[in-house]
């Protein structure tokens, strides 16, 4: 469990450049990045394009489950 209490599979918002919100679902967190100066980031899976990617992590939140 990370600082923010997300674990595998917890249903999360991730922020979208032009404000909008995906829904996601939490995966784990990243590499360091923050060790080679660059932001935090966490894995995050998108179940209903059946996709994912690694996002900054101050561009995710909680959500509750439908």
């Amino acid at each position: 469990m990370n600082e923010e209490g997300f674990t595998e599979g917890d249903p999360i918002w991730v922020m979208q450049a032009d404000g909008t919100a995906r829904p996601g679902v939490f995966i784990g967190e990243g590499e360091a990045s923050a060790f080679f100066g660059g932001p935090p980031t966490v894995y995050v899976a998108y179940p209903e394009s059946k996709s994912g990617e690694a996002v900054e992590f101050d561009r995710v939140t909680p959500r509750e489950e439908d």
